[in-house]
């Protein structure tokens, strides 16, 4: 048994059965044994790969969206460039590497990355050498415009989960079995939280509830109808939550949630509905496969630029990137995008008019 399995048996003996978001959490960002705190978890040799390390052409992309956005604006200056979970540090290096021609727009950008892992920290150093960024482990921007992304960030957030039953709602926890930690069900009770479902759920129907993802919008869509600005929200979900989507991911392979704790990720699709909802009073965009935003935003062409100078494995490497960034079938239709801007605001190129 791990050192954090035991922790967490520990505390389900002492205490009683863990809400699903109490075990996320603990498994994620364990100050000692936590996934996020103690490992690099991206690349081949890691347990996942995101959009920035399999091509170049995502962060360009993006950088010049979020550039056209702040020309659209006014140029204003300063402004915040922020990140939340950024990774390696990749996406922000191939942002600004796009946005070094973008008259004015480096020398504006107050660059910020909201990182908790020191191990990343590290990575994002290295990769962001010479633009002198800083850290922060929460959002809390100055009062300036904002442009920001977050691609692969609100699915690693903490969840709960419900299923509803004729007498209500019943919450999946976590608790012991013969010693082994096993999922179970608290008794039903009506939850306010959950009464907009009651006309779109039936009886045996899972819920998941993300409130530190709403939380964490709310500030964003505050500072942005505040003060100005745009957010990039990139990952796979859906527009509202519908069905179990808790998994566990180690080495790139699917494996049970109750196993390998701290030493697999742990994530949720994201319902943008509820961080639409969430970011009010910021409007936000239509919600777009990210397969469309990048081809609108030119990356065919692109692509085609690029593999001029390749031949044999770099080139057939290079057209499988494009694939798995596009395809329906591969990246292009599971994950979305939506942005968030002020009311009345224009969306951002490539995601004016939705799918």
């Amino acid at each position: 048994m791990s050192p954090l399995q035991s922790h967490i048996t520990a505390l389900i003996r002492a205490s009683g059965p863990l809400t699903l978001a109490e075990f996320m959490a603990l498994c994620l960002q364990h100050p000692e044994h936590g996934y996020y705190t103690t490992r690099d978890p991206l690349g081949a040799s890691g347990d996942f790969t995101t959009a920035p390390e399999i091509s170049q052409m995502f962060g360009e992309l993006i950088g010049l969206c979020l550039a056209q956005t702040w020309l659209d604006m006014g140029a204003p200056a300063p402004f915040t460039l922020a990140e939340l979970g950024p990774g390696r540090g990749t996406l922000m290096a191939d942002i600004l590497r796009a946005t070094r021609g973008v008259a004015g727009f480096h020398a504006a950008a107050e660059i910020v990355l909201i990182e908790t892992s020191p191990a990343l920290r590290a990575r994002q150093a290295e990769a962001l050498a010479g633009y002198a960024p800083t850290w922060k482990n929460t959002f809390a921007p100055k009062p300036q415009p904002l442009l920001l992304v977050a691609n692969e960030f609100f699915d690693a957030l903490p969840i709960r989960q419900f299923i509803r039953d004729e007498a209500g709602w019943r919450e999946r926890v976590i608790g012991l079995e013969e010693g082994a930690l096993a999922f179970g069900l608290t008794d039903a009770t009506q939850l306010a939280a959950l009464e907009h479902r009651l006309d779109d759920t039936e009886i045996g129907d899972l819920v998941e509830v993300c409130g530190p993802a709403e939380a964490v919008a709310s500030e964003i869509g505050a500072h942005i109808a505040d003060h100005g600005g745009c957010a990039l929200i990139i990952d796979y979900g859906n527009w509202r939550s519908s069905g179990n989507t808790f998994q566990a991911v180690k080495a790139h392979e699917k494996v049970s949630p109750l196993e390998s704790l701290g030493s697999a990720d742990l994530t949720a699709h994201v319902d943008f509905e509820a961080l639409a909802q969430a970011a009010e009073p910021a409007a936000h965009s239509p919600l777009t496969p990210q397969g469309v935003f990048l081809e609108r935003l030119g990356i065919t062409a692109r692509a085609q630029a690029l593999a001029q100078n390749l031949t044999g494995a770099a080139l057939e490497s290079h057209i499988a990137a494009h694939r798995r960034l596009t395809h329906p079938a591969e990246m292009g239709t599971l994950f979305k995008v939506m942005a968030l801007m002020p009311s009345g605001a224009p969306a951002p190129a490539g995601l004016q008019n939705g799918a």
